[in-house]
């Protein structure tokens, strides 16, 4: 199966906080960023941690800007997360895609 997303496009983290181990920094659920590179595929490590069977699935480097993480900043982080954590996003409520002439 192949990767969900590709570069460019806009997702949301999840905004989940689970009772176990997760590789999803609290400061990123929920926000909204870009995929900026595919990162090969790897077992969810959520799962790998409670001994469950993970089957590998994408992991994607997402872009977030400092002020939609922080509320201010002008620099990005980007951060390996795999696509179990995020959702496709159509709009950012806050910020509306840009129009192309």
């Amino acid at each position: 199966m192949g990767e969900r997303f590709g570069p460019g496009e806009q997702v949301r983290a999840s905004r989940t906080d689970p009772a176990h181990h997760t590789r999803i920094p609290r400061y990123v659920r929920g926000a909204v960023g870009t995929v900026v590179a595919t990162e090969g595929r790897h077992p969810l490590p959520d799962l790998r941690s409670r001994g469950l069977p993970a089957e590998p699935e994408p992991v994607y480097g997402v872009r977030f800007t400092a002020r939609e993480l922080f509320g201010a900043g002008d620099h990005t982080v980007t951060i390996a997360l795999w696509e179990s954590y995020l959702e496709a996003l159509t709009e950012h409520p806050a910020r509306p895609r840009p129009e192309h002439p």
